[in-house]
């Protein structure tokens, strides 16, 4: 754990709550006042909200500023808002804002990360890098490098999830193997999840945030409004404070880890198991391969293209069936089997193509 959260002095994650969009004084306070005395530490609220298309509420400006600095004076709470170019940043400081930012839509870009950076150097505020739209580990890292060159040292990261051209249960599908990735590069920077976006909808925020928990992130950021159903953007995802609380409740904090000998000789034991097991994958994974070099010879000498789409969907049908009887979800069945039936197919291409 960094520094700075460590400053927090937390017993419990790192809570970021508050409206996906700040839209009048009143709404903002009345929110921040039932806060006040919850899990929440921190007081989120959109200013300017980039839109995916125009038309939509984009935002009040820099009058909600003023807004999260009587929320800090009347609540004690700290604040964050999103920034995506200098001019929000110099904005944010003018306003004593305590946490910034960078939206997917900006980590994308390094030109915009990069002007943020120049914007911030210098100053002591906390800056966390949203995960870009796409999976794009490189993209993320190296919005995360180019503020740490800035000399800007609290450093986090927010992980919303990915957009995908797939139709999944998540507004944006999480690859929690990406977010993790990330943490064994930056061990002691301070990771965060945000259910809300991951989600899109408010009845599997609490599935996701305990996977978030389970997988040791730093803190968990949730949009919170009075009145979700009529929220001015974002309304399917933001909950009640009241619900905020209960969901503080019944999430469960585990241990990072458990120094008993009973622990350790059965996890040591369990673990074995799965080496087996894996190395077992792998055989079987490598015999599959032989096989389809043996289809790419038979396709090449009656000149059949390589790809079959009926087959293929005939397969994946039949595994996601299969999959379930075995406990496993239809999306890992669809993402494991799209990458072996990929490497099937690098397999017959070189042999007909050689």
């Amino acid at each position: 754990m960094s520094q700075w959260l460590h400053d927090f002095g937390l017993e419990h994650p790192l809570v970021i709550a508050g409206p996906c969009s700040a839209e009048t004084e009143e709404q903002v306070m009345d929110i921040a006042h039932q806060l006040k005395d919850t899990d929440a530490t921190v007081y989120r609220a959109g200013i300017w909200k980039p839109r995916t298309r125009p038309g939509n509420f984009e935002g009040v400006g820099a009058i909600g500023l003023k807004w999260l600095q009587r929320v800090k004076e009347e609540t004690g709470m700290l604040t964050a808002t999103e920034v995506a170019n200098r001019a929000h940043v110099q904005l944010a400081l003018e306003h004593d804002i305590d946490i910034l930012w960078i939206g997917a839509r900006s980590t994308v870009s390094p030109f915009i990360v990069q002007e943020i950076a120049d914007a911030l150097e210098g100053t002591d505020k906390i800056v966390l890098v949203k995960n870009p739209v796409n999976p794009d580990l490189a993209l993320w890292l190296g919005g995360i490098e180019r503020l740490y060159t800035a000399n800007i040292k609290k450093l986090g990261v927010i992980h919303r999830g990915f957009s995908t051209y797939e139709k999944t249960k998540y507004r944006n599908n999480p690859e929690w193997q990406l977010a993790i990735e990330l943490q064994n590069r930056f061990p002691d920077l301070p990771l965060i999840c945000d259910p809300s976006h991951i989600c899109g909808r408010r009845d599997t925020l609490q599935d996701v945030s305990q996977t978030a928990l389970d997988l040791n992130f730093d803190g968990l950021m949730i949009e919170t409004h009075r009145d979700p159903d009529n929220a001015w953007s974002d309304a399917a995802q933001q909950i009640t404070p009241d619900t905020l609380v209960q969901m503080m409740k019944d999430l469960q904090i585990r241990k990072t880890t458990d120094t008993t000998a009973d622990y350790t000789n059965k996890l040591d034991m369990l673990r074995a198991q799965i080496d087996v097991i894996d190395h077992s994958i792998l055989e079987t994974l490598g015999k599959r391969m032989k096989v389809s070099v043996g289809i790419g010879q038979l396709k090449k000498d009656h000149n059949v293209a390589v790809l079959q789409s009926k087959r293929w969907n005939e397969i994946l049908g039949k595994m996601i069936l299969e999959g379930e009887g075995h406990g496993l979800s239809e999306e890992f069945i669809l993402r494991m089997f799209k990458a072996v039936h990929q490497e099937s197919i690098n397999h017959q291409k070189r042999v007909i193509n050689n």
